[in-house]
């Protein structure tokens, strides 16, 4: 007998969730196929199929699943409204399913997430489980495994990325979503850069969430968006540790651009504010991060005097 052909578009959900539904579908003898790294073909399918208010990280994401649609039984597309009345996401994480039902004729695979109505993960993971049909026991057994393996995951890159706080190098803080920052297109070319100039990066996403969401009310106690203030916690986390600051975001995000706006207002060190959306050429980036570099070396001399 065949088996469940499983999408997961490599875009928005998938840095939060995409380790965890990999294992999940994976347990329950699924072939999951996860779409490539992001490339023009990818972002081409997306600009045509998006219309020109959605944001670049939401056109990617259409692309990606305009990449699955022909090769699986059901594409993976949850619904992330909130994780309470103070923890919101962005509204194209609750639109998007309707979104891409409306663009594409394929088969749905989805879940909710909306705290305010106790609908949360594994909850959603339960009902996906069930409507193909496997056993609840099962589908606890698969979640709960492939939980663990995430958590496990997750633990390890988080103490890599601390322990780098303890280098000799420089150290940059990129404030950005781990969908822009990890993608191929958006985030990898500016990594690159840093790399080749012996910085070390530090990622927002890659601390304790719990404590970066909290220690974002230092920079705003009104901001609501949850994934806003976990990065931007991060700031306060790490002020004293690094050297400056990339804020990376796609044009137009109306969360980034309320979110990044209040911590440039708060914050002492070197930063530049990066938005991306024609991704045809690098040039520019490229001269403003020499820029950026050269302004922490001068700094880095001044307070060594």
């Amino acid at each position: 007998m065949a088996k469940i052909k499983i999408g997961i578009p490599r875009g928005l959900y998938y840095y939060y969730y995409g380790t965890l539904l990999e294992k999940f579908f994976e347990n329950l003898d699924c072939e999951v196929i996860i779409s490539p790294k992001t490339n023009k073909e990818i972002i081409d399918n997306g600009i045509k199929y998006g219309y020109s208010e959605m944001c670049m990280s939401l056109k990617n994401y259409i692309g990606h699943v305009f990449y699955l649609k022909d090769k699986v039984d059901y594409i993976v597309i949850p619904r992330i409204d909130n994780f309470g009345y103070n923890d919101q996401t962005c509204t194209n994480f609750l639109a998007i399913y309707d979104i891409i039902n409306n663009l594409f004729d394929i088969k749905i695979l989805d879940f909710n997430i909306d705290y305010t109505r106790g609908e949360d993960e594994t909850k959603g993971f339960i009902k996906m489980g069930a409507y193909l049909k496997f056993n609840y026991t099962t589908i606890i057994n698969s979640y709960n495994k492939a939980k663990i393996e995430t958590m496990n995951k997750e633990t390890r890159l988080i103490r890599e990325n601390s322990n780098k706080l303890n280098s000799d190098n420089k150290k940059v803080l990129i404030v950005s979503h781990p969908y822009n920052i990890y993608d191929e297109y958006i985030g990898s070319p500016i990594v690159k850069m840093l790399e080749e100039k012996n910085i070390d990066i530090i990622y927002s996403d890659l601390f304790n969430k719990e404590k970066t969401n909290k220690l974002s009310k230092k920079i705003s106690r009104n901001l609501y968006f949850k994934y806003n203030k976990e990065i931007i916690g991060s700031i306060e986390l790490v002020k004293n540790k690094i050297d400056g600051i990339i804020f990376l975001s796609t044009f137009p995000c109306g969360p980034d651009s309320l979110a990044n706006e209040l911590a440039l207002r708060k914050i002492n060190l070197p930063y530049i504010n990066i938005i991306i959306d024609d991704l045809s050429s690098l040039t520019g980036i490229e001269t403003r991060i020499e820029s950026f570099i050269d302004i922490i070396n001068e700094r880095n001399k001044t307070c060594e005097k």
